[in-house]
């Protein structure tokens, strides 16, 4: 599975430089708003330190790394959601993706304009909030009126999702995203299909000046508390540092890094924190020929994560012989780790962990 991440944020916030440095994909950056009219793709490598040390292990004929794929959706302004500055063809990228990375501007700067007018971070967070809830109204509304006329034939079903949907349209009035909308997964359910935006999960990305990368500033602790208040997580980061780091050489990044004072780029952080966000997971398979990072969900039993390889060995599985990433590492063979005794036959309750080096025994 391919994890898809929308860039989001008002023009001139720092969106394309993130995402050029993400993904050196070109998108063109420019001190005015809409200079991305076209949704860019990029398909992201996840850096693991893990899959590193397993390649040195094993050095293979090619190492595959789990990835995952960013969309940079153009600035949306004020209006967006009735279709001011392409707004509508922007919005409707979002609902392809599985999360919602906010950049936000955290950073005073008199040369580069801000559309606004000034740098203010929950004002800012609040016209993207607005729009995408704008946008879910308009849908909403829709479903509302059509189950209205339909619950007159006195179907159960058909009245009991008229009623979640039409509390849920009031909810959205009353300006409330749909993420805050109280219900289980069953009532979900009597909505999913409209894939609305403002119940995707939101990740913000304040893009600071150099001097804050490590201490953060005040515009940072106002998103911030917007993100706890949603239990939603944070990162920072200085798009045109990250911009010199996507143009340096691994040692040279290594280099910079630490004279930055930071252990990881804004960039790695970002992308651990989008797999936290969805509770994502990463498992490996490891030989002479291959070391591969896979990505399945925290929770997904052996079978399924065999499944992610291929759909016959979910469909013929036999068992999975697994090594914790820890033994693996320190032991530096699956040989060595058989002979300890770290390696285990797994069936098909078991729950894959984090970091497991798995090997799936199946039937065609």
């Amino acid at each position: 599975m391919s994890l898809k991440c929308g860039i989001v944020g008002l023009p001139n916030v720092g969106k394309s430089t993130l995402f050029n440095a993400l993904s050196n994909a070109g998108a063109e950056s420019a001190n005015f708003p809409f200079c991305t009219i076209d949704p860019n793709i990029g398909l992201v490598p996840v850096p693991d330190n893990r899959l590193n040390k397993l390649a040195e292990l094993l050095n293979p004929g090619q190492v595959l790394p789990a990835t995952i794929e960013f969309v940079d959706i153009a600035g949306l302004v004020k209006g967006a959601s009735e279709g001011k500055g392409k707004g509508n063809a922007f919005l409707s990228h979002i609902r392809e993706v599985d999360l919602i990375v906010h950049v936000v501007r955290c950073f005073d700067d008199d040369d580069i304009i801000h559309v606004e007018g000034s740098v203010d971070p929950e004002r800012d967070i609040r016209i993207i909030e607005d729009e995408l809830i704008l946008k879910d109204l308009e849908s909403v509304e829709k479903r509302a009126e059509n189950l209205r006329k339909q619950s007159k034939t006195g179907d159960k079903k058909i009245k009991q999702q008229f009623e979640v949907v039409d509390a849920l349209k009031t909810h959205l009035e009353d300006g409330k995203t749909v993420r805050t909308f109280s219900s289980d997964d069953t009532v979900k359910e009597l909505y999913k299909d409209l894939f609305l935006l403002s119940a995707k999960p939101v990740l913000y990305a304040c893009n600071v000046a150099e001097g804050d990368i490590n201490t953060g500033n005040e515009y940072v602790d106002k998103v911030q508390k917007i993100a706890d208040e949603f239990e939603d997580n944070l990162v920072t980061f200085c798009a045109k540092i990250e911009a010199e780091i996507a143009e340096l050489e691994p040692e040279e990044k290594e280099m910079f890094l630490e004279e930055l004072g930071v252990e990881n780029s804004g960039l790695d952080r970002l992308i651990q924190a989008a797999y936290e966000n969805l509770g994502l997971i990463t498992y490996f398979t490891a030989g002479p020929k291959e070391v591969r990072a896979w990505t399945i969900t925290k929770g997904t039993k052996a079978p399924q994560a065999a499944g992610v390889i291929h759909t016959d060995f979910e469909r013929g599985f036999i068992r999975a012989e697994t090594i914790a990433y820890d033994d693996y590492a320190s032991l530096g063979s699956e040989k060595a780790a058989k002979e300890a005794g770290k390696m285990r036959q797994e069936g098909k309750e078991y729950i894959v962990k984090d970091g497991d080096v798995m090997l799936f025994r199946f039937n065609v």
